[in-house]
């Protein structure tokens, strides 16, 4: 007989999302005393917490990023590795969102509880492949869970960046989507010369000592860029990206899942570090979740596509 999850076994509150069986959050965005952090991007990794439980290469990111926090806060844990928190079992799984990415499961009278934060099925040399496990309750992200959201081939996409030698401003996040664009370069775009943007090196960087490959790159050069037709890509964060609105003599592209951050671009450039529709899909079926709780995006259309076969609710 299989065991019923607890409906408040993890909650929304105005700091983040709380267990309080373990006496946890789930990638709290405001100081908290324990806080359990899925990857190291900056709207679910916050500086301020007592202790901080996440994977190692996530706690390396969060120390360059928040260095006034202390270091003895964080608990570093590999993939797989059980700890407790009072009377919950958690390990990390890998992700395949970013390097150092985890989806956390958290067991408590035995009912699997798999919160997925961020992840990706597509292939990413950068980054753990991620893994999958089967979970009682499933509580996932949906940001992109559309029907009409089918990400395309980031191989094919990245190609796109061959059809010219006139020099690219290349538009993307610091963390994660940097690094897997300038492995994608490096593979599938061999006459193009990467340029890093000074605030995307240092995670080039801990990516090149705790990563899986090398990546070929350079810091940026404004002398290289003023001369057109080289063949360049600059490599930029998005705050630096809408300030170039009219940079002359570049191309225009942003990588990202989202449509409405291709307009005004010159090459429209769809690579992103989420599931879309059918992955999502792909991913409840091998995780055969007895029930579904949705986070981080609009879970409608999902509640309607299981209408009858699987409960799905918006986490509160």
């Amino acid at each position: 007989m299989s065991l019923s999850p607890l409906p408040d076994f993890l909650v929304q509150q105005n700091k983040g999302y709380y267990c309080r069986y373990g006496d946890f959050y789930l990638d709290p965005l405001e100081p908290v005393e324990t806080a359990v952090v899925s990857h190291a991007h900056a709207d679910h990794a916050r500086p301020g917490h007592r202790l901080i439980y996440t994977t190692a290469t996530t706690a390396v990111f969060m120390q360059t990023r928040y260095t006034r926090q202390r270091k003895e806060s964080y608990r570093a844990y590999g993939f797989f590795e059980h700890f407790k928190l009072k009377e919950v079992d958690l390990y990390f799984i890998p992700a395949g969102h970013i390097l150092g990415s985890a989806q956390i499961m958290m067991i408590y009278q035995g009912v699997k509880y798999l919160y997925t934060g961020d992840f990706k099925m597509q292939e990413d040399s950068t980054c753990e492949p991620i893994e999958i496990e089967q979970a009682d309750v499933l509580i996932t992200e949906t940001t992109f869970a559309n029907p009409e959201t089918k990400h395309p081939d980031p191989v094919e996409e990245i190609k796109k960046l061959n059809t010219t030698q006139i020099n690219i401003l290349l538009g993307c996040y610091t963390l994660g989507k940097a690094q897997r664009l300038t492995a994608l370069i490096n593979a599938h775009c061999p006459d193009k010369e990467v340029l890093v943007h000074h605030g995307i090196l240092p995670f080039h960087r801990i990516y090149d000592r705790e990563g899986f490959q090398q990546l070929t790159y350079l810091p940026y050069n404004r002398q290289a860029m003023k001369v057109p037709d080289q063949n360049k890509i600059y490599l930029v964060p998005p705050f630096t990206f809408s300030s170039y609105i009219r940079a002359k003599n570049v191309i225009r592209a942003f990588a990202s899942g989202w449509k409405r951050l291709q307009h005004q671009n010159g090459i429209e450039l769809l690579i992103s570090d989420h599931v879309d529709w059918d992955d999502l899909l792909s991913f409840i079926e091998q995780v055969r979740p007895q029930e579904i709780w949705t986070i981080h995006g609009d879970g409608r259309h999902l509640k309607d596509y299981l209408s009858g076969s699987i409960a799905v609710k918006e986490l509160r």
